[in-house]
């Protein structure tokens, strides 16, 4: 099957131009290493460097982040008030979303302290402890915040002004208020329902004709991300701490394997078409080491695979404060590899006790920045272990921040499946359908001219 290209008129296969955008990205990341490596950001250099290129990667994030507000609230509110005799509503689609989040990341801590115990990437590495966090941490950004509490969490969930929600690009006040907002228009009666039903539509349509056109720019994004990284850090830094990275890598390979693939064949997922359509959204995590940035191409290509837009709009972005599957791994091996570095034995009940507190502080702290530093920091200072610490895993957090971002990604993207499959909403479309392969929206759909080629 073919359509034609927007801009040229050319038949061009879906399958083929997002084949061509993978490559593209993995082409940007090969061209960001290796000048990230030929010009490296070293003290008192001259000319041009690799961190210079600081400002193409975050323009590309500030208008990926532009697009998140209206994105996410239109389409919820066309979903919900839309669709309102859908089977199962909302509220029993929040408890069940809530439900899976919490056995998961719980699953996730669980697996980090295990990784933490059998590996024991801290053993060896001294962490010098008596000469204060901030003679440590020189000049390293570290978060004065502290994990809010959960009255703290259940207050910050409905947003003072819904202005202010959308200018800080906090997802989950924005779900809350479009929800709220598309049950009132799911009441409301007659011309006032259609004309604002329709002008929800509209904005839900051209929102994803403008992130198509923002992420033509990703493979600059994506490059200029992976140069600065490299330029600023080098990968000599991951030589003494190499095995903290392997370990957390190593770590979040074993969560896929043993707890996204089974809920995926139990849910019956088709795992090549999945794989494929959160291959290009977590690659674009995995480089920018930001959930925002794949967020529209999540929920876009989602909704190709068969999700309907109002379960990939809602899952989605409450996902960002409860299923941070990646960072909830990191964060238990991070405690256990700074207890193991300052000589510090964790018996099994406070280990239990780390985990607890985790499952509790991790949530709802996505709007703050460097929030799993934040996180780690409430954990350490808890439980008596040396914030000097933090110092070691700052030295090589932007290598893992990629991994468990992209994690955080994928548990998300299949969460949204699995709700799906879970109200019988889920339907993905044959090979053959133009859908296959292509992100559909309301007028898109009816707009596509597809022909066959012999």
């Amino acid at each position: 099957m073919w359509m034609h290209d927007a801009t040229s008129g050319a038949p061009v296969s879906s399958s083929t131009g997002r084949s061509s955008a993978t490559r593209s990205m993995i082409a940007a990341i090969i061209v960001g290493v290796a000048v990230g490596l030929l010009l490296p950001d070293h003290p008192g250099a001259t000319g041009f460097r690799a961190s210079d290129l600081a400002v193409v990667s975050t323009l590309f994030l500030r208008m990926v982040r532009s697009l998140i507000a209206p994105l996410v609230f239109a389409t919820l509110v066309v979903g919900i008030a839309g669709h309102g005799s859908h089977r199962g509503g909302v509220g029993t689609l929040a408890l069940r979303s809530i439900v899976y989040f919490e056995v998961v990341t719980t699953i996730a801590l669980v697996v980090g302290l295990v990784t933490g115990n059998v590996v024991r990437p801290g053993h060896g590495v001294v962490v010098a402890t008596g000469v204060g966090t901030a003679a440590a941490l020189p000049g390293a950004p570290v978060p004065a915040a502290s994990p809010p509490s959960f009255v703290a969490l259940l207050e910050h969930v409905v947003p003072e002004s819904v202005v202010d929600a959308m200018a800080r690009n906090d997802a989950l006040q924005i779900v809350v208020f479009a929800m709220i907002f598309a049950i009132g228009l799911a009441r409301a009666h007659g011309e006032a329902r259609t004309f604002m039903l329709s002008a929800c539509e509209s904005l839900a349509e051209v929102m994803f004709k403008v992130a198509a056109v923002v992420m033509r720019f990703a493979p600059f994004g994506v490059g200029a991300a992976i140069a600065v990284t490299v330029g600023r850090n080098g990968l000599g830094v991951l030589r003494p701490l190499g095995i903290l990275v392997g370990t957390l890598y190593g770590a979040l390979v074993v969560f896929v394997l043993v707890v996204l693939l089974p809920i995926a064949v139990v849910a019956r997922v088709p795992l090549r078409r999945f794989v494929a359509a959160v291959r290009e959204p977590s690659l674009l995590a995995f480089t920018t080491a930001s959930s925002e940035a794949a967020l529209p191409m999540a929920m876009r290509n989602l909704e190709a695979f068969g999700v309907p837009r109002r379960v990939a709009s809602f899952v989605l972005p409450m996902g960002y404060a409860f299923n941070m599957d990646g960072t909830a791994l990191y964060l238990s091996l991070a405690v256990l590899f700074v207890a193991q570095a300052a000589g510090i034995d964790l018996p099994i009940g406070q280990q239990l006790l780390v985990l607890l507190t985790l499952m509790l502080t991790s949530k709802g702290v996505a709007a703050i920045p460097r929030s799993s530093l934040v996180v780690l920091i409430g954990a350490l200072t808890r439980f008596g272990l040396p914030l000097e610490g933090v110092a070691l895993i700052l030295a090589v957090d932007a290598f893992m921040d990629m991994a468990r971002t992209s994690i955080n990604v994928v548990g998300n993207c299949l969460a949204a499946v699995v709700m799906a499959r879970w109200e019988g909403s889920l339907a993905i479309p044959a090979a053959s359908s133009p859908a296959a392969g292509h992100a559909p929206t309301l007028t898109r759909i009816r707009a596509l001219r597809v022909v066959e080629r012999a």
